[in-house]
C-alpha cells in the first residue's frame, strides 16, 4: 500500500472516532428518562452521565439514571413478573439493572405492599449492599428505597433494621451531598414511622460507636426520636436511662452530639415538670410534704454522678421555658 493511502485512511478513521465520541456525549446529555407518563429527575451534568457510559469494543452503551421522588412513582405494568426476578436483579453486576429493581421495591411497597412483604427479609440484605456500593447513582437509589419501605411497614423493619443502621448513618456524613441528603430523608422516615420504644434500643449501641461521626448520627436520630414518646413512654423506656445518655453525649468529641444532647436535656426536663406537674395534682398533699423530691435538680443528682448533674443542669438552667417548649421537633437535621 502506498505511504499516501496509508495516509487517507488514517485520517478516515480519526474522522469516524471523533464523529463517534461526539455522538455519544450528545446522547448522554439529551437521551429523555420517563416514569410512566412523569419526567423523573436525574443527572443533568454531561461529565457525570458519561462517567456511567460502558463502552463493548467499539460501541458505547449509555445509560440513564433515575431519581424518581415518591409521589412520582407509577404501578407496575405486570407485577408478577417483577416479583419473580427482583431478587436476582438486585444482586446483578449490571449497575442499571440493579437501579431499575430498587425502582422497583418501592413501587411494590407502594401499590402491593402485602406482596412484597413476603419477600422483605431476604431483600433487605441486597438492599443493604446496594447501599454500600461505591456508585454513587446506585447508592443514592437504595437509599430512597430505604426511606419508602419505612414509611410502607414502620414496626415491621424493625427486626431488619440493624445492618442498615450504621449504613445510613455513615452516608449521612459524607461529603457527597446528594448522597447525604438521600440518607437524611431516610433517616428521617424511619424515626418518623417506626415506634420509639421499638427503635430507641436499636440505636443505643451506637452512641457508642468508635467511628465519631456514626455516634453524631445516631445521636441525633436518638434525641429526635425521644419527642415522639408521651409522657407513659418515657416512664416505660426509663428516664434515668434517658438523661444519663444525655449526660454522656454532652462530653463528646463532636459539636454535632453535643447539640443533639442538649436537645434531649431540654426535652427530658419539660417532660419531667410536666409529669411531676401532673402527679401534683393528683397527690396534692403528698406533693406539699416533699418538695425536694420532685425538683428537676433533685433527680437530676439522684440518678447522675456529680459532674454528670452539673453539666446536665448547667444546659437546662440557661435556656428559658419558652425555648424548652418550642425545641425543633419537626424534622432530622444531620448536618450534611
Amino acid at each position: 500500500m502506498s505511504g499516501r493511502a496509508l495516509k487517507d485512511l488514517n485520517v478516515s478513521q480519526s474522522a469516524d472516532l471523533e464523529n463517534g465520541k461526539d455522538n455519544s456525549v450528545k446522547s448522554c446529555i439529551t437521551k429523555p428518562v420517563l416514569n410512566g407518563n412523569k419526567c423523573a429527575n436525574k443527572e443533568e451534568k454531561a461529565p457525570s452521565a458519561c462517567h456511567d457510559a460502558v463502552t463493548n469494543g467499539n460501541a458505547a452503551a449509555i445509560a440513564d439514571v433515575e431519581y424518581i421522588d415518591s409521589e412520582n412513582l407509577v404501578d407496575l405494568p405486570d407485577v408478577d413478573a417483577a416479583l419473580s426476578t427482583l431478587a436476582k436483579r438486585l444482586d446483578s453486576k449490571d449497575w442499571v439493572m440493579t437501579c431499575e429493581a430498587l425502582n422497583n421495591v418501592r413501587q411494590l411497597a407502594m401499590y402491593h405492599k402485602e406482596r412484597l412483604q413476603e419477600l422483605l427479609e431476604p431483600l433487605v440484605p441486597l438492599i443493604v449492599k446496594s447501599v454500600k456500593n461505591p456508585r454513587s447513582a446506585v447508592c443514592k437509589t437504595a437509599l430512597m428505597t430505604c426511606a419508602d419501605i419505612f414509611k410502607a411497614y414502620g414496626d415491621l423493619m424493625v427486626h431488619s433494621i440493624d445492618p442498615l443502621l450504621v449504613q445510613l448513618f455513615l452516608k449521612a456524613s459524607q461529603d457527597k451531598r446528594f448522597v447525604c441528603e438521600a440518607a437524611e430523608a431516610a433517616l428521617i422516615s424511619m424515626t418518623s414511622w417506626i415506634s420509639p420504644l421499638l427503635l430507641l434500643p436499636r440505636m443505643l449501641p451506637y452512641l457508642k460507636n468508635k467511628n465519631p461521626r456514626i455516634r453524631a448520627k445516631a445521636s441525633v436520630c436518638f434525641s429526635k426520636s425521644v419527642p415522639r414518646l408521651d409522657v407513659v413512654g418515657i416512664k416505660e423506656y426509663g428516664m434515668d436511662k434517658l438523661i444519663q445518655i444525655a449526660a454522656t453525649q454532652l462530653s463528646d468529641q463532636l459539636p454535632e452530639s453535643r447539640e443533639a444532647a442538649r436537645n434531649l436535656a431540654l426535652e427530658l426536663q419539660a417532660f419531667y415538670e410536666k409529669s411531676q406537674a401532673s402527679t401534683s395534682d393528683e397527690h396534692e398533699v403528698e406533693a406539699s410534704a416533699s418538695p425536694d423530691a420532685e425538683s428537676w435538680e433533685a433527680f437530676c443528682q439522684s440518678k447522675l454522678s456529680a459532674l454528670s448533674a452539673q453539666a446536665i443542669l448547667r444546659v437546662t438552667s440557661t435556656t428559658t421555658k419558652e425555648c424548652v417548649t418550642s425545641a425543633p421537633k419537626e424534622g432530622l437535621a444531620v448536618g450534611c
